[in-house]
């Protein structure tokens, strides 16, 4: 399959090629030629198979030219090797909990994915590659997980000081081995831009080959639309509208949902659930898209003022805001709205949601009169431990700390801290050799 830059149509590089370069060098995401898509015959048959089962047939439509059948199975059974249960809160909403992963958040799904096909295609390689990633949270414990140890990649993570839980940072500043952390004096978008400009400065790609693990990749969103059609068929609702309400900060989690609907799978309509970060929303409502500055909120995973992925939204909908606004509905709420809904949440259904979930479900619940009769599925993206504090504190209760959080939280961080100044991030990437032990 080939893909293409959303900055230049006519470039072309393969799937594989695209996975490993991450950004195209002309500073545009690459989206596939054409969204392969699935007979509705060939949907139904999938009713009640396994996550990796239909994992398998959707990684076909996309890496069957470079992955052998044999191969890419093994991939997808060894990534996506925990559950994503439903759970019903009432008749019409379903939480779909994502958070069962080894680092407690959806982005297990892509970045356990990413590792072991790059690992994959590098497997016969000489040259190491190394991974840039972004994160304001769960994203940088994931792919530092995902990636740990994985022979020929080392991985550089740039977060914004103070800006990620407790807990977030100890999962990704603890690791060492081809894991550095970066602690940037800066916001996300800060983090990101930084990321940015070093895939197109071809200077340092020639002195260190880069890749990115953020949902700018491809790799990252075919393995997250795995869950959207697999709630699809498992739920198996025949005549009746199926709408997911989607925590969204730099937006991959619900493109990933609209290639799922792309490729066939019955799903009505999208909720793009944020917090005060609300410029996807505000465009479905005005038509204008005005990135700005992030600001700081409990749900600090969305805290994003400038979301990537918007660039491969425009072109799934022909950069149309009609076609935008008949599969998505935009929806925005403050720390004190969301605070509320996770009381209620406890004291209704006995629920205890984590922040950006209670953002999903308040959007949900916006516009669940504008689908009579049709079940929402709420995107619950992370365990309410993971932001401990907030939970806490908004609940007046105790939160466990699962295992796998309380053994990161004994161990000791380890952290570079970084100007926000490419010149002197170039410089950390060109001159730093033992990324682990920096």
């Amino acid at each position: 399959m080939l893909c293409y830059s959303t900055s230049n149509k006519s470039l072309r590089l393969s799937m594989r090629e695209a996975i490993l370069q991450g950004l195209a060098p002309d500073g545009g995401l690459f989206m596939p030629v054409e969204i392969p898509s699935l007979s509705p015959n060939v949907v139904s048959g999938l009713r009640g198979k396994s996550m990796p089962e239909i994992g398998f047939i959707i990684s076909k439509l996309f890496l069957s030219e470079d992955v052998g059948d044999a191969d890419l199975r093994a991939i997808v059974e060894e990534a996506i090797n925990f559950p994503a249960p439903l759970v019903s809160l009432d008749e019409q909403t379903k939480v779909l909990e994502l958070h069962h992963g080894p680092t407690l958040a959806f982005k297990d799904f892509g970045a356990r994915f990413m590792s072991r096909l790059m690992g994959h295609f590098l497997r016969n390689e000489s040259q190491k590659v190394t991974i840039l990633v972004a994160t304001s949270g769960d994203t940088g414990s994931a792919v530092a997980h995902g990636f740990l140890g994985v022979e020929g990649i080392d991985v550089v993570l740039l977060y914004p000081r103070g800006m990620v839980s407790p807990l977030q940072e100890k999962q990704f500043t603890t690791l060492g081995q081809n894991i550095t952390a970066l602690e940037v004096d800066g916001t996300f978008d800060d983090c990101q831009k930084l990321v940015k400009q070093a895939f197109v400065d071809a200077e340092l790609q020639k002195a260190r080959p880069l890749a990115s693990a953020n949902s700018i990749n491809l790799a990252r969103l075919i393995p997250q639309s795995f869950y959207y059609a697999a709630t699809v068929s498992q739920l198996a609702l025949d005549n009746i509208p199926l709408v997911f309400s989607v925590p969204s900060g730099n937006f991959g989690n619900l493109t990933a949902g609209i290639i799922a609907k792309k490729i066939g799978f019955p799903i009505r309509a999208f909720i793009a659930a944020t917090n005060s970060n609300d410029v996807v929303p505000q465009y479905i409502k005005s038509g204008v898209f005005a990135p700005r500055p992030s600001l700081a909120t409990i749900s600090n995973a969305m805290d994003v003022g400038n979301p990537s992925n918007f660039d491969r939204l425009r072109e799934i909908f022909s950069s149309s805001l009609e076609n935008f606004r008949a599969v998505v509905s935009g929806a925005s709420f403050s720390d004190n709205e969301t605070r509320e809904a996770m009381i209620l949440l406890k004291d209704k259904y006995n629920y205890l949601m984590d922040p950006h979930g209670a953002v999903a479900w308040l959007g949900w619940k916006q516009y669940q009169n504008q689908f009579p009769g049709a079940v929402g599925v709420v995107l619950e993206t992370a365990h309410p431990a993971k932001f401990r504090e907030v939970v806490e504190e908004t609940l007046n209760l105790e939160v466990p700390l699962p295992a796998a959080l309380e053994d990161c939280m004994n161990r000791e961080k380890k952290a570079v801290p970084m100007e926000n100044s490419y010149s002197r991030f170039s410089e950390f990437l060109r001159t730093s050799t033992i990324y682990g032990e920096t």
